[in-house]
């Protein structure tokens, strides 16, 4: 107990777990992949795997520390959102209360995985007593819009991500609506950068669905480098919540987390602090 467990939910886009499982490997002590028996969608949707990604996952698996947990995560009587909570569930459980529940999705790619376990460790008080001491952890990310000629169009204001957790007794994917401590680590998350038949066919299989702002698709095809600061109101539920789009060079992530200025667009540590003051203090008395 009181180990760092790193999860990850293994479905249609499971080559991108070629870029977000390795910068975790190092300082995790352990790894689950949740993968459905009969490879479905939270939709419903059947998907394909090519196996040679599992022999790209033992071979990087040097420590044997991975471990697949292959059962029935898709339930016909629940809709998308509920499917996800019910998977992320299950997976926590598999992974053990007691140690710390990291969830990452396959798109987003920690940039130091080590230095946010270094500072989830200064919390293993909380992993005491979970169920009554119920904490989640936040870091923020960098959420790329659109791969374009020479870089990406990236969401020029970073957004919460509550990827662990003590206790998961999640409401929404991985939201407890629990206690949160800030961090000030830095995910890049691939979320809608991708071709047009990928993004068309996450919108109709992942947790959020039934939310979807009719007018995304349309805009996303249309925004370009050249364009991009015509427009405003970009996200995929309630558009206003990415407001702006800024450009990056790269020809790579590599080339792009190299390329942008993250101190300038992070929120300072006196926003952190502030966040963090206003948790301790909302839930005092619950």
């Amino acid at each position: 107990m009181r180990k760092i467990h790193v999860g990850f939910l293994f479905s249609y886009d499971y080559e991108k777990l070629k870029h977000s499982l390795p910068p975790v490997y190092e300082h995790a002590d352990r790894i689950f992949i949740a993968i459905d028996k009969d490879l479905r969608t939270w939709s419903g949707k059947h998907f394909t795997v090519d196996n040679t990604f599992f022999d790209w996952l033992k071979s990087i698996d040097k420590d044997n520390k991975i471990e697949i947990y292959e059962d029935d995560f898709y339930d016909s009587t629940l809709n998308a959102i509920e499917n996800d909570n019910r998977e992320r569930h299950m997976l926590s459980l598999k992974m053990g209360v007691g140690n710390w529940l990291v969830q990452v999705d396959s798109d987003e790619y920690f940039l130091d995985f080590g230095s946010f376990v270094k500072d989830l460790r200064k919390h293993d008080h909380f992993l005491d007593s979970p169920e009554k001491n119920k904490i989640q952890i936040s870091v923020f990310l960098i959420n790329i819009y659109k791969y374009v000629d020479g870089g990406i169009l990236y969401v020029k204001e970073p957004t919460r991500c509550l990827v662990a957790t003590n206790f998961p007794n999640y409401r929404v994917a991985r939201n407890t609506r629990q206690r949160i401590i800030y961090t000030k680590h830095i995910l890049l998350h691939e979320t809608v950068a991708r071709t047009e038949e990928e993004i068309k066919f996450k919108l109709e299989n992942w947790g959020h669905n039934h939310q979807l702002n009719p007018d995304f698709l349309s805009k996303w095809k249309t925004v370009n480098k050249e364009n991009y600061k015509n427009y405003r109101d970009f996200f995929y539920i309630e558009p206003e919540k990415w407001k702006e789009l800024e450009f990056v060079k790269g020809e790579n992530l590599k080339e792009i987390r190299d390329n942008i200025n993250f101190e300038q667009i992070m929120p300072s540590d006196f926003y952190v602090w502030k966040k963090n003051f206003g948790q301790w203090f909302k839930f005092l008395f619950k």
